[in-house]
């Protein structure tokens, strides 16, 4: 299993001072040198975090692989078909959200999904949506072209209850399963963290996981590249 590491919250950090660092290109390049597969970023409309510079700048130096989250808006599909990542993860947004709270509502937004990704057809830059570990949502992520799903591990990562705990992660390893047979690739994310990761070995259809704010919290303590690495060495 890979890992992708988001470095949003670096830059987080870096807006706190309206300053220039922490820089998050830096973090991603110390993030791949410690082991990292790629680097995911989500230029919100807000601009909360990542700017458009930041963008521009962590496409020239990324050399893995660059995940491009973002909204389903006419200006985020401009900047991405420039930016040319390698990727784009579709995700639903709220401007009053702290993070993103859940799936994209792929049957409520169907026709204009087709519409959206078709000018990524063909341009080198695989499309993924992120959904709820849930069949229906992954028959409709094949049907609008998605290359890939992320499921969104929220849910998991909030319980507490062992048997609530067991439930989440079979929807999970069950949706990985399903969606791997439609020949969609799987990543997973959300909320995933040093203490509930391990389990996810188990399921050898998730491909990768993206994982942002548990590594940034501990590489304040312990520094990134470490962070990186203790991360890695869980998931093997």
């Amino acid at each position: 299993m890979r890992l992708a590491v988001n470095i949003d919250h670096i830059a987080t950090l870096r807006n706190a001072r309206g300053e220039g660092v922490p820089d998050p290109v830096e973090a991603a390049l110390v993030a791949e040198k410690s082991g990292a597969a790629g680097i995911v970023c989500h230029l919100r409309e807000d601009r909360r975090h990542i700017k458009d510079d930041d963008l521009r700048n962590l496409r020239s130096a990324v050399t893995t692989k660059l995940d491009l989250e973002m909204a389903m808006t006419p200006e985020m599909q401009a900047i991405a078909l420039r930016t040319k990542p390698e990727l784009i993860t579709l995700v639903p947004e709220k401007r009053e959200e702290l993070t993103t709270e859940g799936g994209f509502n792929i049957a409520a937004h169907f026709n204009t999904l087709v519409e959206f990704v078709k000018p990524f057809k063909g341009s080198g830059i695989e499309i993924s949506l992120f959904i709820e570990p849930e069949k229906h949502a992954i028959d409709l992520s094949r049907d609008a072209g998605a290359d890939l799903v992320e499921l969104h591990t929220g849910k998991y990562a909030l319980q507490h209850d062992e048997n609530a705990i067991a439930h989440e992660f079979r929807r999970i390893s069950e949706a990985a399963a399903y969606a791997k047979s439609l020949g969609l690739k799987v990543v997973a994310g959300h909320g995933l963290n040093y203490g509930n990761i391990a389990p996810f070995r188990k399921i050898a259809e998730i491909e990768e996981v993206s994982i942002g704010h548990a590594i940034i919290a501990r590489a304040v303590m312990t520094g990134l590249g470490e962070a990186v690495q203790e991360m890695i060495s869980i998931i093997g």
